[in-house]
């Protein structure tokens, strides 16, 4: 992963057998180009699912979904566009944390201030969830291109 979190939660080891399910689940959806475990496979910090830019407008450069799956059930989703000089983000987290609810989104565009997330607890579902967001955002950012003709 290229970025480090500085507010990312630690919550105990990842769970690399969840992290396996989920790359091996992620190869079903359209969006999702490749995965990979970063720094590499025998000693994973993160799972980076890189998704297809063609699938985007031409000013967005590279897409990544970076997971974070830990044994306690806690983790955290981080999406990143990247663009020629710009970055839009956010993150979905579930892990304790003190002025939000224990399950919260960071949201975009610069993966602000914790808010309550309606993402569940099930490593397929907040997967999905997250890919199903995606696609919407994905859809959001063609209509806003064919409107700015």
């Amino acid at each position: 992963m290229s970025d480090e979190h500085e507010d990312a939660p630690e919550s105990g080891r990842l769970d690399r057998t969840t992290l396996e399910t989920l790359a091996r689940r992620s190869e079903t959806h359209p969006l999702v180009a490749s995965w990979a475990f970063t720094p590499d496979r025998l000693s994973p910090r993160a799972l980076e699912l890189t998704l297809d830019p063609s699938a985007y407008p031409p000013s967005v450069e590279a897409v990544r979904l970076d997971i974070h799956w830990f044994v306690t059930g806690d983790y955290y989703l981080h999406y990143v566009e990247t663009r020629t000089e710009t970055r839009y983000q956010c993150r979905w987290d579930r892990h304790p944390k003190t002025n939000a609810p224990r399950t919260h989104i960071h949201p975009p565009p610069d993966a602000g201030e914790a808010e309550p997330s309606s993402v569940g607890t099930h490593h397929l579902d907040v997967l999905f969830e997250v890919l199903d967001w995606v696609s919407e955002r994905v859809s959001t950012l063609h209509d806003a291109s064919r409107q700015s003709k």
